[in-house]
Parts: structure tokens; sequence; C-alpha cells
């Protein structure tokens, strides 16, 4: 069975709202599987991180990023969405997990900010026609917050998490 273009990033939005009701319906504590850097523990994060949000303000502001740049990566890019997915999880977690102060990290904003890291980096490197007009849209879309977040400004923001996601997006794009 052939999969449309929007059933992974619908099946990934819908994967990150399910497991937020389901830790606020049952007391699972589910935040508390986020990376934890330098902790036995919180390598368990590094996979669960993308998944766990704090409350529906922080669920709900990455609901619509990730799935609009999860769509755009499966409509250009559909052969490797699953390869670049887990190259920023894992290597995005792996640098909040070794670099990042003592918290626990949690949210999809890694994925997001690697994602857009991937998608406009994909562009500038390739240098053809359709990916460098993705890599101006998402630059234009995403830029300008995108640099928000990767400053310290706020304690309860992982600014390590954003600055390791892009970092992931830009090695992954650079490494094919």
């Amino acid at each position: 069975m052939k999969l449309g273009v929007a059933t992974v990033p619908v099946y990934l939005v819908c994967t990150i709202w399910a497991v937020y009701l389901v830790d606020l319906i049952l007391p699972l504590r589910l935040n508390a599987y986020g990376i934890v850097p330098r902790t036995a523990g919180g390598l368990l994060g590094i996979p669960l991180t993308n998944f766990l949000h704090l409350n529906l303000r922080h669920l709900v502001s990455n609901t619509v990023p990730l799935f609009i740049l999860s769509l755009l990566l499966t409509l250009f890019y559909r052969k490797i969405f699953f390869d670049v997915l887990i190259v920023i999880i894992s290597c995005g977690g792996l640098l909040v997990w070794l670099l990042a102060r003592s918290a626990n990290h949690i949210g999809a904003s890694m994925l997001i900010y690697g994602l857009a890291a991937f998608l406009i980096s994909y562009g500038l490197l390739k240098r053809e026609l359709v990916p460098v007009i993705v890599s101006i849209v998402v630059a234009l879309i995403y830029g300008l917050s995108m640099l928000g977040g990767m400053l310290p400004f706020h304690g309860f923001i992982s600014w390590e998490g954003i600055c390791s996601g892009l970092w992931a997006g830009f090695l992954r794009r650079i490494c094919s």
C-alpha cells in the first residue's frame, strides 16, 4: 500500500499529541524521560524527548512547524525522510546529552530546528531550482524565529536542544 505524502507527518504530529494526552490522563509522568545530560537515565531521553511536552502551549507551539517542515521533507525528499529524522534525533540528542546544562530537556524544538536546518542547507548546497526555492521558503518563514530560539534568554527553553538540532540538520545535509 502506498502512503500519501502527508501520512507520515500526520502520524508524527498525532504521536506527540497522543503521548501528551496519555500523560495528561494517566499519572505516568512521562516528561521525566527527557534528556538529562550526562546521566545514564538521560540517554533514554534521546529517542523520547521530541515526543514529550511540558504543557498544552508548548505542544501547540511545536505542532504546526513540525507538521509543515516534516511535510516539506516528505514532499521533496521522501527517500531520505526517515534517515534525516534519525540523524537529527540521535545526533542532536547526543549533543544535548553531552553538552547541555543540567536540566530535563523535552520538546520537539530540536527536531523542528534540525528539519529547518536540513531543508535550508540542502537547497543552498544542492544549487538546483526546487531545493533552492524550498530553502528560501523555509528561511523566510522560520528564519528570524530560529535566531531568537538559539539565544539563552529564557531558562525554561532548551536553547541547547535548538542549537543541537540545527547542527544535526546541517550535519545530515553535509554528509549526504
